[in-house]
C-alpha cells in the first residue's frame, strides 16, 4: 500500500512533464506517523500454516515442521485460548487418536478440526483465527489489569505478616531503620504502654 502510493505521486508528475503542462503544486508529506502506519498494513500477517510449523518444531529440535503431535496440538490450543470449558484436552485426544498416528500431518490437521469444531458446535473459522493470532509458541500475553491486580496485591502491606509487617506503619508508610533493626527505647516506659507522656498534662 506505502508502495502504490508513492508509484502513484510519480506517475502524476511525469504524465505532468510529457504533455508540456505545468506540474502541479507539490503535494504535502505525508505525516511520518501515517507512513509507519501504511508500512505496517503492508507487512504480511503470520498464516495459519507457519504457526503450524512453528508449533509442530515447539520442543522438539529435530522436527522438521511437517507434522505435528497431540502435545503439540494442545500446548498451540491453550496458548490460543481454544481449549476451554466448552472444548478440553479430552476432547481433542479423542479427535486425535482418530488417525491412529502419533503425529499428523497439515492436512490431516485441518480435517482433525473440522471434525473438532463439528462435534462441539464451534466455527471452524473462529478455531482458525485463535491459532494463527496467538503469538509465537510458548509466548504468554498478560493482561494490563491482570498485571495491575497482581501488583496490588502484592504491594499491599496490610497483608504483610511476621518481620515484614513490621517495617510499615498502619498507614502502609515505611518505618525505615526503624523497621529493620530493634531500636533501644530509653524513655523509661515498659513497652505497650498507651499513656506515654500523659502524666504531666493530668496534674495540670
Amino acid at each position: 500500500m506505502l508502495i502504490s502510493v508513492v508509484a502513484h505521486r510519480s506517475s502524476m508528475s511525469e504524465a505532468a512533464a510529457a504533455n508540456g503542462s505545468p506540474s502541479p503544486a507539490p503535494t504535502p508529506e505525508v505525516p511520518a506517523a501515517e507512513l509507519a502506519q501504511l508500512a505496517l498494513e503492508d507487512e504480511p500477517k503470520v498464516s495459519f500454516s507457519d504457526q503450524f510449523k512453528a508449533f509442530s518444531k515447539f520442543g522438539d529440535s529435530k522436527s522438521d515442521g511437517k507434522l505435528i503431535t497431540l502435545s503439540q496440538s494442545d500446548k498451540w490450543m491453550k496458548q490460543a485460548k481454544v481449549i476451554d470449558k466448552k472444548i478440553t484436552t479430552t476432547d481433542t485426544g479423542i479427535h486425535f487418536k482418530k488417525f491412529k498416528a502419533m503425529k499428523i500431518s497439515l492436512g490431516d490437521y485441518n480435517k482433525f478440526l473440522e471434525d473438532l469444531a463439528k462435534t462441539k458446535k464451534v466455527e471452524l473459522s473462529e478455531i482458525k483465527q485463535k491459532l494463527a493470532g496467538c503469538g509465537a509458541p510458548g509466548v504468554v500475553s498478560v493482561s494490563a489489569g491482570k498485571a495491575a491486580a497482581a501488583v496490588d496485591r502484592l504491594t499491599d502491606t496490610s497483608k504483610y505478616t511476621g518481620s515484614h509487617k513490621e517495617r510499615f506503619d498502619a498507614s502502609g508508610k515505611g518505618k525505615g531503620i526503624a523497621g529493620r533493626r530493634n531500636l533501644v527505647d530509653g524513655s523509661g516506659y515498659v513497652s505497650g504502654y498507651q499513656h506515654k507522656d500523659t502524666y504531666d498534662n493530668a496534674t495540670k
